[in-house]
């Protein structure tokens, strides 16, 4: 165990008399309190098994940011950014510090950005030792004992699963709560044990503050090519982000959350947080690796007591199983988290409709254009509330949950970024072709991937491209190990007039949806519509 005697202390945070402070524990240690603590299992070959109990997702409905002077006029005050009174928040704060008296707490003091002049100084407050390891392995560490001793966090993180409010009594939605506060640079978050509240609450925190100095922040995933040339990828959970961007023929720079500076991209963390469920051994054979390794967090994942086996197959309880792991356990990783300014940007859709393209060329404006729309499908279990079948959406940004500011700014930001370095943009479908959801098949990934590639290394460069009668963009007429039928979307449906229904009732939906930004934006990004 780790002897502190840090600079700043946890008096600073408001928490007094506590039983015992566990600062920094690395990973055999937070590994023998978890077993001690019967907090998860060890399963073959090392991995820990863990459950969060009735939340197996995020719970948008719960997150809150507190509307106090400092960030009132700059939040993008919505559905997705609801406000919280701050007296409210200071009562509730106070009921959480009195609830930690007695009790034994987690620290986990790390950075958030790999580039040293943006990162975020953090700090990471756990009542569990599962959820320190899932800090410690998805931030960037400091592993020099002085520096951690110096630490002074910007922005502080209390996760306390099993902490509830009262509704009625502290004004939230339920037990669960995730509550930001720029002005107090503090989160609470509780009543939910699961894992991805905390790196989506300091993701907020870095969408809010970084845009303001001029750097791009976006959900996506960031890989290198051997010549150096960067790609990245936009979209949500469950389009692929992570699978793609792990391709052995490229150095992975991470797999969720990166910033675009004047330097080029950084990854903002120090790890993963897959989905695993169903995982290919033969097709993600990275990220299957890492679910075999000490170290990894498995939540939620179908277990054998007695082999001590995990079922990667198994959605017993819910299809967002998880793993959590250092992005050192990816053996072709960028360990500074730093590229260069990227030459390709794919946006990934997992279109429910079934009528999007495999793949499209997008102009500057479409660009901006389909960022802003966001268009996907919410799957199984991401979030609380959703079904079994995808749901057709719009995420202005592709991670609307987790932009502070209005997303116009994000979208002007990375106008101004592609022109700059003249990147290509690239709108890959990864949902549904040959009819929507339960009638179609999804898109075969070893189509997905050639076609990646083949963007990617400049292959379409020199292939005809005609103009695509619904969406307005362009689309290749072949691409090298592609069958050139799978291009043709509409061609792929048995019933035609079926599917010029569903293309122009997507259309209506972007249309639609985009009214919201249309006062905000040049003429030009609203003209690169439908």
């Amino acid at each position: 165990m780790e002897t502190a005697n840090p600079r700043v202390g946890l008096d600073a945070h408001g928490l007094k008399n506590l039983c015992q402070v566990h600062w920094n524990l690395n990973t055999p240690m937070l590994y023998e309190e978890i077993i001690k603590r019967r907090e998860g299992f060890i399963a073959h070959l090392g991995p820990v098994v863990v459950r969060t109990g009735s939340h197996t997702g995020r719970s948008p409905n719960d997150k809150f940011i507190v509307k106090e002077s400092s960030s009132a006029d700059k939040v993008w005050w919505s559905d997705v950014n609801r406000s919280f009174e701050e007296a409210q928040f200071k009562a509730l704060f106070h009921r959480l510090q009195a609830y930690l008296q007695g009790r034994e707490v987690y620290v986990q003091d790390c950075h958030a950005g790999a580039d040293r002049k943006y990162r975020l100084p953090i700090r990471v407050i756990t009542e569990t030792a599962w959820h320190s390891l899932f800090a410690r392995n998805m931030f960037r560490q400091m592993h020099d004992p002085g520096e951690r001793q110096q630490h002074i966090p910007e922005f502080t993180v209390i996760n306390v699963p099993h902490f509830q409010a009262v509704p009625e009594l502290d004004g939230t939605n339920s037990e669960a709560f995730i509550i930001v506060n720029f002005g107090a640079k503090l989160v609470i978050i509780g009543g939910s044990a699961y894992a991805g509240e905390i790196k989506k609450s300091v993701f907020t925190i870095l969408n809010f503050l970084l845009p303001q100095k001029k750097v791009m922040t976006m959900h996506c995933s960031a890989n290198v090519g051997p010549s150096g040339d960067v790609a990245i990828f936009f979209g949500l959970s469950g389009t692929g982000k992570t699978t793609l961007s792990a391709d052995p023929g490229r150095a992975l720079i991470g797999d969720d959350e990166h910033g675009w500076s004047d330097k080029g991209v950084f990854n903002f963390e120090g790890g993963c947080y897959a989905k695993v469920i169903k995982l290919d051994p033969e097709a993600e054979p990275d990220i299957y690796e890492t679910t075999r390794r000490f170290g990894t967090i498995m939540e939620n994942v179908g277990f054998d007591i007695n082999s001590r086996r995990v079922d990667l197959n198994d959605d017993s309880l819910t299809e967002n199983t998880r793993a959590a792991y250092p992005i050192t356990h990816i053996a072709n990783s960028i360990r500074d988290g730093l590229g260069g300014h990227p030459q390709n940007i794919i946006m990934l859709t997992a279109d429910a409709f079934g009528v999007m393209p495999p793949i499209a060329k997008l102009t500057p404006e479409q660009a901006r254009y389909h960022f802003l729309s966001g268009y996907t499908a919410k799957v199984a279990g991401t979030e609380a509330g959703i079904g079994r079948q995808p749901k057709a959406t719009f995420s202005a940004c592709f991670g609307a949950p987790f932009m502070a500011l209005p997303p116009t700014i994000y979208s002007g930001l990375l106008g101004e970024k592609i022109n700059k370095h003249k990147v290509n943009v690239w709108l890959v479908n990864t949902g549904w072709t040959g009819g929507p959801v339960g009638v179609g098949s999804r898109m075969k990934i070893a189509y997905t991937r050639a076609m990646l590639n083949a963007a990617i290394e400049g292959k379409l460069d020199n292939v005809e491209f005609i103009d695509n009668p619904v969406f307005g963009f362009k689309t290749p007429v072949k691409c090298p190990d592609v069958p050139s039928e799978v291009l043709d979307t509409r061609n792929t449906w048995k019933d035609k007039a079926a599917y010029d229904a569903k293309a122009n009732e997507l259309v209506e939906r972007f249309r639609s949806n985009f009214k919201q930004f249309e006062n905000d934006v040049p003429p030009e990004v609203k003209a690169a519509g439908m």
